[in-house]
């Protein structure tokens, strides 16, 4: 059996291409597969899963000595089983950029493709599959992609995201604004998750300047709810970055609807690091950063010290 399983920390997208990819092994390909996360999936995943019937996958933290697995939606050894290196990996199917340091016992197939999001790579590579595709499926489908563009405002976005995302809603005879509106509404309700939790919610490990940094996303449609308890997400960041060997932890609450994000400042080193990296100045607490939506494209490309 073949496991299937995305990144840490799972968001709608490492949830859902799992299902999806094996789906698509299982009953396309005939080559029995399971979907597995690594980690519990943050809450718009859960409404995603519940909304189109599907059954969260089972979750795991190691993988065992020789077990064939796919990854998807990461390529970064920081985001997977500390044992990934003693697995037998056969796939990779991402949409991030190439980090290095996985390294496998075979060639391997890999498809690396600059779209916004890795369940419309799995659309082109189903192609006429998708036709036996259940219902829960294609929802999956739309709902990552929905998840990842942010219904279409991240920077990320390219023509062919959009373009299948429209095709899949057809399909279903669902309306994309109120589907968004619906999973962006479960991805802001944090009232039962502690700060430590939300810390690490929505995070990746990056190495800038010799800081080992963990960079963190909130995207919300009610960032006051956040920026709300930005006191005690502050003194909690040096315990979570300590116990995930980090120097710092950034936290940059993403506002769906205004497409702004606000770092918040707890220290010189961010207050350096925000200036530095972005062009602004930092007076208080916290900086807004207009425009600013995407980690992967607008964030991680511009830090430095």
């Amino acid at each position: 059996m073949i496991k299937v399983f995305g990144h840490k920390s799972p968001d709608t997208d490492s949830t859902g291409s799992p299902i999806i990819w094996a789906w698509y092994l299982t009953e396309v390909k005939g080559t029995p597969a399971a979907p597995v996360l690594l980690g519990e999936p943050n809450t718009e995943a859960l409404f995603v899963l519940q909304h189109w019937g599907l059954d969260k996958p089972a979750i795991i933290s190691e993988v065992a000595a020789g077990e064939t697995c796919v990854i998807v939606d990461t390529n970064n050894p920081a985001e997977l089983p500390a044992s990934i290196g003693e697995a037998n990996v056969v796939e990779i199917i991402d949409h991030h950029m190439l980090v290095g340091g996985l390294k496998t016992k075979t060639p391997i197939a890999i498809t690396m493709r600059p779209l916004a999001c890795t369940a419309t790579i799995m659309h082109d590579l189903i192609g006429a599959d998708l036709g036996r595709a259940p219902r829960g499926i294609l929802g999956a489908m739309l709902s990552c992609i929905l998840s990842d563009t942010l219904e279409f405002r991240s920077p990320t976005t390219t023509d062919h995201d959009r373009h299948v995302a429209v095709k899949l809603a057809k399909t279903l005879g669902v309306s994309i604004p109120d589907l968004a509106a619906a999973m962006f509404e479960a991805k802001s309700d944090v009232s039962e998750f502690s700060d430590a939790a939300l810390l690490r919610m929505d995070s990746k490990e990056y190495s800038v300047a010799g800081k080992e940094l963990r960079v963190s996303v909130l995207e919300t449609t009610a960032p006051k709810v956040l920026l709300d308890r930005k006191a005690s997400l502050m003194a909690a960041m040096p315990a979570v970055a300590t116990e995930d060997g980090a120097d710092q932890v950034l936290l940059f609450v993403i506002d769906i609807l205004k497409e702004e994000a606000t770092l918040l400042v707890p220290n010189d080193l961010v207050k350096q690091l925000a200036e530095a990296s972005f062009g602004c100045t930092v007076t208080g607490d916290t900086v807004v950063l207009p425009g600013v939506m995407s980690r992967k494209k607008q964030i991680i490309p511009a830090l430095k010290m």
